[in-house]
């Protein structure tokens, strides 16, 4: 028999169930949140991702972009404007008078709005007329005090901006002025005006990418019409190291590609040829009154020497450019690199990167004492110094150029001036300085004397610091051993860049050498030939030429050579060497002096750049005969070198009676060098 139920199962089991889909929503609920945290994760992945991959690919854009602008520079520099004086002058316009709200007189009180008609009593609307009377007239003082103060406030104002301004006025007008007197100054070609001009126009100019160095020294020679300038060229760290950046999700990090050295480099060098381009650039187009027939350039970088471990200018770059020769040049198409060593005859450093210097050509210094001066008169003149302040100055230098330095007592000094010490790990060490406040030229033994005394207090460096200047037997004495020799302009620059004072004379004196290279740098003559010398082998070689008569030199200053580039007369100097040659002598045959019938080259190892080298690796020499087109005319064979020899005749030209010049062989080589060849020819190398 059936029973029936109660209920109580049936709620039971209902509870079960109802407790179930709980559980099963839970579990669904939290494989939501699950499913939800997942996705967040991936999209946060994902969105992590894509920006680091997206900031990669900004950082590898923005590389690729500051190398293609360091590519274009001269290309993008050539459209800027060009510099004119009249850019400088500023308006006559001055902000107009404008007091604001001193302009509006002070309202006046209007009687009719105080009467009134309050009261019922002739006597209370009587009270009332005379208390608004009052009142109005309270009022009325109160405002005319008010507008009398207005107007003395605003005559005051007036006056003061009449005072402003007429002072606004007079400095702009003095402003214009000094602009007109620069550019009248620049047509009559003075060289403080020309060097200020043109200074100016480098500063200004917006063909310079931001963070580009702005520094120059500049000289300006009115007799040959060039502007001699040392130009700071950007540093190696312009081109960016690193070529691109990708990111790297397994390590959530960013690689960095650097860019391959060779790359760099090249990339460094174009950019050095197209700074020096820029500036000539800069230069010729801001010349309106035509006073530059040519620009002679070096572009240095500050750094350290590598062969003193001292900091000061390192050149990479030089360069003299004609009118004539940079007007023909199409700058947004060439090759930067071979314009400025081709078309332009100007050295660029093979490894800027590692500072390997070139020779710089004309200095600023070579041409006056004064570089970018405007007169201070308050420079104390060197020649005119006493003794012992003048060795103070000097040790005051070495100071000021990170070097510990003290003056030594006057007697027993054992000809030691100044007690210097180079802190520089590896190329530091005791220096020993001589002064030597001469007006002429410091005669070879006291170049060999500094070598003793270096010899003799065992230093790694003897310095002569001269207000004079060295002839070739100093220089040639000098060359390989552990000595500087400082001339007087040299002297002055140094001063000037570390911060002290000093002239040589009143401003207009030169030394023997700086009036002699103002001559040398005269502009090449129209009947020249190039001497281009070319062999095999890596040796490094200084080669030199002599004008002799017989077998002896005329003088020292007869001598080409790396410290004395070109004769006084201009006749023979040296030429930036172009490929295939290695060296280049450019000669006047007809411009030679008339008692001089030899022209003799030779050729040394460079001690510098090969120390321990001799002429075993001098073969398959010769020299090319070249016309002022560099057409080849001709090409003379010399003689090879031989082991153990440092130094070389390689041939003569001698003129006949008839006034031809023949080439006669040579091949006496010198285990001495340069030092015992010059002897030879008469030049005193005590």
């Amino acid at each position: 028999m059936s029973r029936r139920s109660t209920g109580f199962v049936g709620v039971w089991a209902e509870v079960q169930r109802q407790q179930q889909r709980q559980m099963e929503a839970e579990a669904r609920r939290r494989r939501q949140q699950e499913q939800q945290a997942r996705a967040y994760r991936r999209r946060a992945d994902r969105s992590h991702r894509e920006y680091r991959q997206a900031e990669a690919l900004r950082r590898t854009e923005e590389l690729d972009a500051r190398v293609t602008s360091l590519q274009g520079l001269l290309a993008s520099g050539c459209q800027a404007p060009a510099f004119r004086a009249a850019s400088l002058m500023r308006s006559e316009e001055v902000q107009p008078f404008a007091p604001g709200p001193l302009t509006q007189p002070v309202p006046m009180p209007d009687f009719s709005r105080y009467q009134t008609q309050t009261g019922w009593t002739a006597n209370r609307r009587a009270q009332a007329q005379a208390e608004a009377r009052a009142r109005f007239e309270r009022d009325w003082q109160a405002a005319q005090a008010a507008e009398a103060h207005r107007q003395r406030e605003l005559a005051a104002y007036r006056r003061q901006y009449q005072q402003w301004a007429d002072a606004q006025l007079a400095d702009v007008r003095r402003h214009n002025a000094g602009v007109s007197a620069v550019a009248e100054g620049v047509r009559r070609q003075d060289p403080d005006s020309v060097i200020e001009y043109f200074s100016a126009a480098l500063y200004a100019s917006t063909a310079w990418p931001e963070g580009f160095p702005r520094q120059v020294a500049a000289a300006y020679d009115s007799a040959a019409r060039q502007l001699v300038l040392d130009w700071e060229l950007p540093a190696y760290d312009v081109v960016p190291d690193v070529k691109s950046v990708r990111y790297m999700p397994s390590v959530d990090q960013d690689k960095e590609t650097p860019r391959p050295v060779s790359q760099r480099r090249a990339l460094y060098r174009e950019i050095l040829a197209q700074c020096m381009l820029l500036v000539l650039h800069d230069l010729f187009a801001a010349d309106e009154a035509e006073a530059l027939e040519s620009v002679a350039l070096n572009g240095f970088v500050d750094g350290h020497d590598p062969t003193t471990g001292r900091p000061g200018h390192i050149f990479l770059a030089t360069v003299m450019a004609s009118r004539s020769s940079f007007r023909d040049l199409h700058l947004a198409q060439v090759d930067a690199v071979s314009c400025l060593a081709d078309a332009l005859r100007g050295q660029l450093s093979a490894r800027p990167d590692q500072l390997a210097p070139v020779r710089p050509g004309r200095r600023p210094l070579d041409v006056a004492d004064s570089v970018v001066s405007h007169g201070d008169g308050e420079e104390p003149d060197l020649l005119a110094m006493d003794p012992i302040t003048f060795e103070g100055l000097v040790a005051d230098l070495f100071r000021a150029m990170g070097m510990q330095a003290v003056t030594t007592q006057r007697s027993n000094d054992g000809g030691v001036d100044v007690d210097a010490l180079d802190p520089t790990p590896i190329r530091g060490g005791k220096i020993v300085v001589q002064v030597k406040r001469y007006r002429n030229t410091v005669p070879p033994t006291a170049v060999r004397d500094l070598y003793g005394t270096v010899q003799g207090a065992g230093a790694n460096k003897g310095v002569l610091v001269t207000t004079s200047g060295f002839g070739p037997g100093s220089h040639t004495f000098a060359n390989g051993k552990p000595l500087e020799l400082v001339s007087g302009g040299e002297l002055v620059d140094l001063l000037h860049r570390h911060g002290l004072r000093g002239r040589l004379g009143d401003g207009t004196r030169r030394s023997t050498a700086q009036s002699a290279s103002a001559t040398r740098d005269a502009p090449l003559p129209d009947d020249y030939n190039v001497l281009g010398m070319t062999w095999a082998g890596g040796v490094a070689l200084d080669v030199c030429a002599l004008v002799c008569r017989g077998n002896r030199v005329l003088s020292d200053d007869h001598f080409v050579f790396f410290n004395n580039p070109q004769l006084p007369d201009g006749s023979v100097r040296t030429l930036p060497a172009e490929a295939p040659d290695k060296a280049a002598i450019c000669v006047s045959f007809d411009g030679l002096p008339a008692e001089a019938d030899r022209l003799v080259l030779v050729a040394a190892v460079d001690p510098e750049a090969n120390p321990t080298a001799d002429l075993s690796g001098f073969t398959n020499a010769r020299i090319r005969l070249l016309d002022p087109g560099m057409a080849e005319l001709g090409q003379l064979e010399v003689s090879d070198g031989r082991p153990r020899e440092t130094a070389l005749v390689l041939g003569s030209f001698r003129r006949r009676p008839n006034g031809d010049w023949d080439f006669v062989l040579g091949g006496k080589g010198y285990t001495g060098g340069l030092e015992e060849l010059v002897r030879d020819f008469g030049i005193a190398v005590e």
